[in-house]
């Protein structure tokens, strides 16, 4: 009994396999009559006709921001910290300059004007905890 089913399953998957071969080499034929049968002498040509026929580009419209309207894109450009940059921040963080005040001054994160004074060492270390 099970081996009978194997036999038909073998059988139809080969017949599945001729079929989708004999499915392939027609669409391949029909594909290529498709330029003479519009009216055209070339492929190129019915390529062409097809893509003024599709009109614009597909995708989003340029200058078109994702998100809320009234706000800025969600992604952003990273900032160009150049060696001034972090002099200034340098300076504003020895005249006693918040590092909020100081990222916003200059376009930076929080997070960039921590880093820079890690650099130069103006970081105060932690104090121990006892516990």
């Amino acid at each position: 009994m099970v081996t009978e089913k194997i036999k038909q399953l073998a059988e139809l998957k080969e017949k599945a396999a001729k079929l989708e071969a004999m499915v392939v080499v027609e669409r391949k034929a029909e594909l290529a009559a498709l330029p003479s049968a519009y009216g055209y002498d070339s492929l190129k040509a019915f390529v062409k006709a097809l893509k003024e026929a599709a009109g614009k580009k597909r995708g989003r419209k340029p200058g078109k921001a994702k998100g809320k309207p009234g706000r800025p894109p969600s992604k952003r450009k990273r900032a160009k910290v150049t060696p001034e940059i972090r002099e200034k921040v340098k300076a504003a963080v020895q005249a006693g300059t918040k590092g909020a005040a100081i990222a916003r001054q200059f376009g930076l994160s929080v997070q960039t004007v921590q880093n820079i004074k890690k650099a130069f060492g103006l970081i105060k270390p932690r104090a121990a905890t006892t516990a």
